[in-house]
């Protein structure tokens, strides 16, 4: 078999042909190609480039008789790509020209020789980021105070100070211990001697008004009655606490009636569940935190008037930082020497303070005070209590 390429409009053609020699019956019916003037092929087939197209017709061509195929031809050999192959022509061999054009290569400056290719980024450049926070259906508890700190003392995440000791004050109201919430009871105030009283407590009272100074009034009218009360959710004494519609009996204590679901008003008025209006109301007061300063009208002079006549029964009594822990007493021999234009030294009085300590300047310590009798004269005693030190204890004769 022979390979013969033709070329029609730059579009390459092959073709194979394959002759074989039949009998003289069959001559006369197969028109025959022209024959060449060489009477010998040679062996090798060349190939001519060339941009002349072909005259001969494609269509026209006759159907080639099989014939006994001879050995293969060698590999092809290509010119090189810059040059065009010159052969010279034969006439029974077609002419295919083909120009090859050189690629341009780009000319790169010195200052680009020396930098790394730069690689073509493949894919996406850019991405959305999107965060998707799934919350579980159900109800969701959050953890109180106390999980919280239990939870990161195992962590070791925080620095806590020294535990405080209890706070043993009790309300005269709700008989709860210590300051409460400050979204709730919030802080105690000092009603008498040894009595305390929660803020709120004291304010939702019924009798109970607030002045322009913020000082509370009628508090004491409001504890006498309290006594007497039985409030309607816990059925313990000490509800002051009523409800505002007419005729209605029912009574609670500040912290019972939140826990009741009571409603409370701007104008310090509450209603009970049973008179409530149903939905939210504009009225309607829900943060109970008191950040100005409140206190109680009391008889400064009539309280200490009643620490004298207690004598010498455990008591605190505080005036800012300056807590009372005994008054002490006087006996009649002692009048003379034991007193001044101003003040009384009686023996036996013992009061503290938190003041600024001596050694350090921002920091406090506690000053311990005291009178003792020496010598039919009295003796002032100063104990310097703080951490980290020896108590210094400091003498005189004289207060100052």
């Amino acid at each position: 078999m022979k390979d013969i390429v033709f070329c029609s409009n730059n579009c390459f053609v092959l073709y194979s042909a394959a002759v074989q020699a039949k009998n003289s019956e069959n001559k006369e019916s197969v028109p025959s190609l022209p024959q060449s003037p060489m009477k010998e092929r040679p062996p090798k087939a060349f190939h001519q480039y060339s941009n002349n197209i072909s005259a001969l017709d494609v269509h026209c061509l006759p159907q080639l008789q099989e014939k006994v195929s001879p050995p293969s031809s060698p590999p092809i050999m290509f010119p090189p790509a810059f040059e065009a192959a010159k052969v010279e022509a034969k006439p029974d061999e077609l002419k295919v020209t083909v120009k090859l054009k050189p690629r341009l290569k780009a000319i790169h400056s010195s200052l680009d020789d020396c930098r790394p290719p730069s690689k073509k980024w493949k894919g996406m450049k850019w991405k959305k980021w999107s965060i998707q926070i799934v919350i579980p259906k159900g109800s969701f508890k959050p953890p109180c105070e106390e999980e919280i700190d239990e939870f990161l003392n195992k962590m070791g995440t925080t620095l806590k100070p020294d535990p405080v000791p209890k706070d043993y004050r009790k309300c005269c109201f709700c008989h709860e211990e210590g300051d409460g919430l400050t979204d709730g009871p919030a802080r105690l105030l000092n009603l008498d001697l040894d009595l305390w009283v929660h803020l709120n407590c004291a304010l939702w009272s019924t009798e109970v008004y607030e002045t322009q100074a913020g000082a509370l009034i009628n508090v004491e009218l409001a504890l006498r009655r309290g006594l007497q009360m039985k409030c309607m959710f816990c059925h313990k004494m000490g509800a002051t606490s009523g409800c505002h519609r007419l005729r209605c009996t029912n009574i609670y204590h500040f912290t019972c009636a939140i826990k009741a679901q009571c409603m409370f008003f701007k104008d310090k008025t509450m209603l009970c569940p049973m008179h409530k209006p149903k939905g939210t109301h504009e009225q309607e007061l829900s943060y109970f935190a008191v950040f100005r300063r409140v206190y109680v009208q009391r008889d400064e002079v009539r309280q200490i008037a009643s620490i004298v006549q207690r004598g010498e029964r455990d008591h605190t009594f505080r005036v800012g930082s300056l807590i009372f822990h005994t008054v002490g007493q006087l006996l009649p021999q002692q009048m003379q020497a034991f007193h001044s234009s101003k003040a009384l030294f009686p023996v036996g009085y013992e009061a503290s303070r938190l003041y600024w300590s001596m050694r350090y300047a921002n920091r406090r310590c506690r000053y311990l005070c005291s009178i003792e009798e020496k010598d039919g004269l009295p003796l002032f005693v100063i104990k310097v209590v703080e951490q980290g030190h020896e108590d210094l204890v400091l003498t005189d004769t004289t207060p100052k």
